[in-house]
């Protein structure tokens, strides 16, 4: 594993993490991992969800501009974050490059992945789409929904109408209103009751739900941005069919999320 960081070409810099569990064979594909949720998530994520694939892959996952130790520099948009997936992608980084690359997303990662494919794609393998949807508003709407309507969250209303509408007042109004809705991230199930696929059982507590032990950074400004100004012109549907690239749609069938209706949705439209 090698860490480093990328300038990019209005010279911000972005965190980045290579995996690579055996750097000896040669010319692996390159997997590039996107994370969700701008200014609260961050490498980690992608980190823990595709790192096993690191024998069959060269596993790339970074910290967007605005979110975890990337540069603190606007403009937070798609379009600028899909830039500096091409930035990683290209060639003239040969730490991070490659000609064509699979691109994973998750949640709002799944956003960004999507835009790139309609934006490059001639880079692409394929691509692969965890829980996440191609109309922003509705998806966004469908959280605010669950969140207000749950009966094991108490949240202040008014605070999570700042959240999904991006005018937070600052870090500490971004921290208290994500402690709130940690539960609804997590099963509702006993702490230490969660079966894994070999059987076994572990703790499936929600990572964030303590945020001064997993060390997360918040960032208001980029999560404004995200969810106060991308997401609501966020709607690549019409785009989808002519999206050639194969593509792996996945999803949790109970998540609240990503309804898996969503994802479904993705799948009829390739």
């Amino acid at each position: 594993m090698s860490a480093f960081r990328v300038n990019v070409d209005d010279g911000a810099s972005l965190h980045v993490r290579l995996l690579d569990a055996d750097p000896s064979i040669k010319n692996k594909p390159l997997l590039i991992a996107l994370h969700g949720a701008p200014g609260f998530s961050d490498h980690r994520e992608p980190e823990n969800s595709f790192g096993f694939l690191q024998s069959q892959y060269r596993i790339l996952v970074y910290d967007a501009r605005g979110s975890g130790i990337s540069d603190l520099k606007q403009p937070y948009t798609n379009e600028r974050w899909i830039a500096d997936v091409e930035a990683l992608r290209s060639e003239s980084h040969p730490m991070a490059g490659a000609e064509k690359i699979v691109l994973a997303g998750g949640s709002y990662g799944g956003f960004l992945a999507l835009t790139y494919a309609l934006a490059f794609p001639s880079h692409l393998l394929c691509l692969i789409l965890r829980d996440t949807f191609a109309w922003g508003s509705r998806g966004m709407m469908n959280v605010l929904k669950q969140i207000l309507t749950s009966t094991r969250l108490k949240v202040n209303p008014d605070r999570q109408l700042r959240l999904w509408a991006g005018y937070l007042r600052d870090k500490q109004d971004f921290e208290d209103v994500y402690t709130e809705i940690a539960p609804l991230y997590s099963p509702d199930l006993p702490d230490e009751v969660g079966e894994t696929i070999d059987g076994k059982y572990t703790s499936l507590k929600f990572e964030g739900a303590n945020k001064k032990q997993d060390g997360r950074r918040f960032h208001a400004a980029t999560q404004d941005a995200a969810f106060g100004f991308n997401v609501p012109r966020y709607d690549v549907r019409a785009g989808l069919k002519d999206i050639a690239t194969p593509t792996l749609v996945v999803v949790g069938r109970h998540d609240l999320i990503t309804p898996l209706e969503y994802s479904i949705e993705l799948k009829k439209a390739f």
